[in-house]
């Protein structure tokens, strides 16, 4: 992290423009999560504490073609006001004639939530003309939507082409301290756990892994990848036929630090209350499929992990979204959380969904806000929103 940060500027009487990552789930017109608004209030409080105006931008969703009410940041600004116990104004729009006089009759202190900036196809297109405006609505600019710091856009990168300094906050600074550190000095062993359906979308970050970790776990539907590999029948199981050559590649040039589940939980079908049994990896009937780790391997992988000084988790190991298939992530969930004087990070996505449902979250060290951002860091990538910050001297 050889970024500058939010300490590092002098904020007293500016009006900064700050990028957050707001992009929160909602349901009947309020926030339904408001994780990732929580985990901003440090920076605006800091901010605000330290006599600055601050203007938030952020998107929600993915609004198709312009403006969209349902994609409208009006429901944000309202749990944010509750958050912060003081107004937040919201504007109709994020550029444009009304909202540079709103932001100049700003006082310090005073909180405006610019509207969704992909309401806008040039924000995404990362507009050179958009990024100027947006820029041109603050004296100091700081990144710290780290969820979307992988993406190029107009708010995340072009708005550091006229506006500086430009600096990170402390959520921002928080992910790439840990990712980073996990990745550049981790103390050992360190392991990392791979879940999620496909190793396609993880080829990179797995080998990019595997040159760093003492063990890699493999779980969910990219194991049924590997078992193919090894030449087990997976029944009706999810299986990348593409990414066959892959596995068995890693298996012989990283067979001794790659770790395997040894049992699983077979279903007749993909349904929450399907007919289920435990049978061992190499025995899974042919009209079955494989939905969970089973409770070997849970024991395997608890063993392997208990002397883990660090460990990096980014995917589920089963179908966690139905109860009967959950057990298997929540395990491993249960397996961190027990650890004593070890680094634990949690890789965002589904991941962070599985440890807030298994209600272990407060036993983890990190847990990242950035799904996609989170695979890229630990894929080796430079993030646009991060590259684009100003260094440290």
């Amino acid at each position: 992290m050889n970024k500058k940060t939010i300490k590092d500027v002098d904020v007293s009487g500016k009006r900064v423009l700050v990028r957050v990552d707001f992009n929160v789930p909602l349901a009947d017109g309020k926030v339904a999560d408001d994780r990732r608004i929580r985990a901003a209030l440090p920076t605006i409080q800091y901010l605000l504490d330290n006599g600055a105006a601050v203007i938030l931008m952020s998107h929600l969703g993915r609004p198709k073609d312009g403006p969209d009410p349902k994609f409208a940041m009006d429901p944000v600004a309202v749990r944010l006001g509750e958050l912060l116990g003081r107004p937040v104004k919201k504007l109709d729009d994020c550029v444009g004639p009304e909202v540079e006089a709103a932001v100049k009759a700003m006082k310090p202190g005073d909180v405006i939530l610019l509207e969704n900036t992909r309401f806008h196809k040039e924000e995404k297109k990362n507009d050179p003309a958009f990024a100027a405006q947006l820029a041109a609505l603050g004296e100091v600019y700081v990144n710290d939507a780290f969820g979307s710091a992988h993406r190029a856009h107009a708010s995340t990168a072009g708005v550091t082409d006229t506006l500086r300094p430009a600096v990170a906050g402390f959520l921002l600074e928080k992910e790439l301290a840990y990712l980073g550190g996990a990745l550049a000095n981790p103390e050992r062993p360190f392991l990392a756990i791979m879940g999620g359906a496909k190793i396609s979308d993880k080829i990179a970050v797995i080998e990019n892994l595997l040159k760093k970790v003492d063990s890699l776990l493999i779980g969910g539907g990219m194991a049924n990848t590997f078992f193919v590999a090894q030449g087990y029948k997976v029944g009706k199981s999810l299986v990348e036929e593409e990414a066959i050559d892959t596995a068995k590649k890693l298996l012989a040039d990283h067979g001794d630090k790659l770790v395997l589940p040894v049992d699983c939980v077979v279903a007749r079908e993909f349904k929450a209350d399907a007919e289920a049994k435990v049978v061992p990896v190499d025995e899974v009937p042919d009209d079955w499929m494989i939905l969970d780790i089973g409770p070997a391997t849970v024991a395997h992988f608890s063993n392997r992990l208990a002397a883990a000084k660090t460990v990096v988790w980014n995917g589920p190991m089963g179908v966690f979204e139905f109860p009967r298939f959950a057990e298997g992530t929540f395990a491993v969930a249960r397996a961190l959380a027990e650890l004593k004087d070890a680094t634990t990070i949690i890789g965002g996505g589904d991941s962070a969904a599985a440890v807030e449902q298994s209600g272990l979250a407060d036993k983890m060290s990190h847990i990242s806000t950035g799904g996609g951002a989170s695979l890229e860091f630990l894929e080796g990538k430079v993030l646009p929103g991060v590259a684009a910050l100003d260094d440290k001297e």
